[in-house]
């Protein structure tokens, strides 16, 4: 059985510090729900505290209906796969799959039904008899995975999972998690400070910085719509340029620079930030653009990156475009810029909020 999770005003405290405060949050059963920050933001505590491994301050849990702040970690029914696999050395393959079962008293002909079904769904069959030193890295996460499963818990945690393989092996696992997880229709919380991990997997993302959960939301919703400054920039990449905005012509001003905006929530004059991610800057000979000169550039494959040096204020921007045959533009070489309107994000001068109606951030 899948669970709703429910947590409401948690706290967490170690000794006199509080390190989550009055935190609510609700995943959905059956969703991938990944919680996404930077080391340090409290998300593997929050996921601990789900788990019965740490203890609560404050608040409520609930898996569905049902209260677990005071119930045994062994009686949770979770399932948790975490960053060091965690898999018994001395056991072979199907021994570590068949552990949980042997723990839960199955009989002996559904233990052996039960490991097979998921030795088969992690690919991992034909290795059930080998030990764990003799599988690689990405091997070995899948027998942590399926060990995990085999026990049909309502709940599955995973933290850092992926984080010991290497970018090819990360990127491979991610897509097995995702697959698997949809075939076995579980509730998962994920644990990751990488947000192209976290993006690629996820149904919803929370994504935290210091106890606090800054936004939760779909992918491509906390990507092109974040909701402060930290959001922007911990989900990829962005530029953040002061500008004035004013509020009888509806337009902001980036130096000399016009962008109409009439979809913001401000009544007067104001100093403002936008955040342009690279994309969303583009090449285009007009007399009203924005003007630069291109200081560095570099080939990544897919993309060309740029670095230019806006005219007016001598800050330095990202610019990504895909890569041509093309010779490139010579260093020292004026450039003029446009932005795509639509993808624009106006945050308030301090960075703790987008000014764009709510509406528009849908």
């Amino acid at each position: 059985m899948s669970v709703n999770i429910t947590i409401n005003d948690a706290v967490k405290k170690f000794g006199d510090t509080t390190v989550i405060s009055n935190l609510s949050l609700d995943i959905y059963d059956k969703e991938l729900f990944t919680l996404l920050g930077p080391s340090g933001c409290g998300k593997t505590t929050l996921l601990r505290m789900i788990a019965g491994f740490n203890s609560i301050e404050g608040g409520d849990f609930y898996f569905n209906d049902k209260r677990i702040n005071d119930i045994d970690v062994s009686v949770r029914n979770i399932g948790m796969v975490f960053q060091n696999y965690a898999i018994f050395p001395h056991l072979t393959v199907r021994q570590n799959v068949e552990f949980g079962l042997h723990n839960r008293k199955y009989s002996k002909e559904e233990i052996a039904k039960e490991a097979d079904k998921f030795l088969k769904l992690m690919q991992i069959y034909e290795f059930r008899d080998r030990k764990p030193e003799l599988l690689s890295g990405g091997q070995q996460q899948r027998v942590a995975l399926a060990r995990a499963l085999v026990i049909k818990p309502d709940v599955l945690l995973m933290d850092e999972p992926l984080s010991n393989l290497d970018a090819k092996l990360r990127i491979e696992m991610r897509q097995v998690i995702r697959e698997i997880q949809k075939e076995v229709g579980i509730t998962t919380v994920y644990v990751t400070h990488d947000q192209e991990e976290a993006m690629a997997i996820s149904d919803r993302i929370a994504v935290m910085n210091g106890g606090v959960i800054q936004q939760v939301g779909e992918p491509k919703q906390i990507y092109h719509r974040p909701k402060n400054q930290f959001v922007a920039t911990f989900i990829g990449r962005t530029n953040l340029l002061p500008a004035t905005y004013k509020h009888a012509e509806k337009t902001i001003y980036l130096g000399d620079y016009q962008i109409p905006a009439n979809n913001l929530v401000l009544e007067d004059d104001a100093k403002v930030i936008l955040s342009i991610r690279p994309e969303n800057f583009f090449h285009s000979e007009q007399e009203t653009n924005l003007k630069g000169i291109l200081r560095d550039s570099f080939f990544l494959g897919l993309n060309s990156h740029q670095i230019i040096e806006i005219k007016h204020s001598q800050q330095m921007v990202e610019v990504i475009h895909e890569s041509s045959l093309e010779e490139s533009l010579p260093l020292g070489e004026e450039v003029s810029l446009t932005v795509n309107y639509a993808k624009l994000n106006v945050f308030s001068e301090d960075g703790s909020r987008n000014l764009l109606k709510e509406e528009s951030q849908s």
